[in-house]
């Protein structure tokens, strides 16, 4: 069922704003420009549409999405998206009062991230075959991210000239655009360097790429052929755990805590806007201290 092409305008209008002032990432328009386009569609059955939908309309919706299986989490993503489609409506004089106002987000637990041990990582690491240039290209990009706590998109987009070797970091553009200089260590220094002198050139094959990390066929890498990558060194490691490319990133954040970082000093690393976001990780840190203080303490 097709929804209402003022309302695909709205949207458009909606999805420019959050690019042009805010820098949002095209993963970030995709979904919520797919939250909306569903609640445009379902309020066509009703005769509505999203600027004459109301409080009730989207209480109806919501409850819908739960019976049909919907987590919480889910329903408080959508929510957040009507949140700020309708606030945005509101302030370009579009509607007259915001129908998100007083519904209620669904409470949710704050879930520890999921990390590695430092033994984990390094089984980890040494899975790829360095001897063949991919697993040498793997070998690298499993390195920096470990190494740096990078997110898999500035990963896999780094470009060449964001790479100081001479200097030992990485220039590095986050969500919002934000630019932030992470730190790579020798370690990773070592096998970047032997990467891009060996197996680059040799994937490549006398291709031009301005991309750090390319596939056979001289592309960049993608996440999701990333993410079949961490699956695969993760069974070849013998890890029992559920690993995703972002698990690395909190592992990186866990064992800096654990070694005594400085919460701020995190942040800056990770490219966190707001220390809350960061803080998350003490929780983990403190969870290890309370397991070794059991462990060892006599009182225990």
């Amino acid at each position: 069922m097709k929804f209402d092409p003022e309302d695909a305008g709205l949207i458009e209008l909606f999805l420019d704003s959050l690019w042009v002032e805010r820098g949002a990432s095209d993963h970030t328009l995709t979904a919520y420009g797919s939250d909306l386009k569903a609640l445009a569609t379902a309020l066509v059955a009703g005769g509505k549409g999203l600027r004459s939908a109301d409080r009730s309309d989207l209480l109806d919706y919501l409850a819908t999405r739960v019976q049909q299986g919907a987590k919480p989490r889910t329903t408080a993503r959508l929510l957040s998206s009507q949140r700020r489609f309708y606030r945005f409506l509101l302030r370009e004089g579009r509607i007259q009062e915001d129908p998100t106002a007083q519904i209620e987000a669904p409470k949710l637990g704050r879930p520890l991230p999921k990390s590695l041990t430092e033994e984990d990582v390094e089984a980890l690491l040494a899975a790829p075959d360095t001897a063949d240039p991919l697993g040498l290209r793997d070998r690298a990009m499993l390195e920096l991210l470990c190494a740096s706590g990078l997110r898999v998109s500035e990963l896999v987009g780094l470009k060449l000239g964001e790479v100081s070797l001479g200097q030992g970091v990485v220039r590095v553009f986050g969500k919002g655009g934000k630019e932030r200089l992470v730190p790579m260590g020798e370690e990773c220094l070592e096998w970047l360097q032997r990467y891009l002198d060996e197996g680059r050139s040799a994937l490549l094959a006398g291709r031009m790429a301005e991309a750090v990390f390319v596939t056979r066929r001289g592309g960049p890498m993608t996440r999701q052929a990333f993410w079949y990558l961490i699956k695969r060194y993760s069974r070849q490691a013998g890890i029992k755990s559920e690993l995703s490319p972002h698990t690395l990133r909190h592992a990186f954040a866990t064992h800096l805590l654990n070694h005594g970082a400085d919460l701020r000093v995190l942040q800056m690393l990770l490219g966190h806007s707001d220390l809350s976001t960061t803080q998350i990780y003490t929780h983990v840190a403190r969870e290890r201290l309370k397991s070794l203080h059991a462990a060892h303490h006599p009182r225990g």
